[in-house]
């Protein structure tokens, strides 16, 4: 597994920051926001348009998902280690069973073919 990164990003780093009114003026033009194989570790997530984001491979480890719509959002290979989840939709070819491991060990979750 290949370190997460921080990328220089404006979006990335307001999201980092908890600045959601920067994040959102930074995405606004973009068709993705693709933060692939990021430390977004302990990020608060919560009323975040995240229906251009890619997590695919990111370090979510502690981060706040709490209500959040992830069913288009990329999660392949991103880990979830102690993050919270109440309310959130995933994906459905994401069985339950992965994200239960992701949370509990931090294993990253694979997806299903549908």
């Amino acid at each position: 597994m290949s370190k997460p990164l921080f990328i220089d990003d404006l979006a990335f780093k307001a999201l980092r920051a908890g600045n959601l009114d920067e994040f959102h003026r930074h995405i606004k033009d973009r068709e993705v926001v693709d933060f692939s194989n990021t430390d977004l570790r302990a990020t608060d997530f919560r009323n975040a348009d995240l229906s251009k984001i890619v997590l695919r491979d990111a370090y979510l480890r502690d981060a706040d998902l709490s209500g959040c719509d992830l069913r288009h959002v990329d999660l392949e290979g991103a880990s979830l280690h102690n993050a919270k989840i109440a309310g959130a939709y995933f994906q459905k070819n994401l069985p339950t069973g992965e994200i239960r491991m992701s949370l509990k060990h931090g294993t990253r979750l694979r997806t299903e073919e549908q």
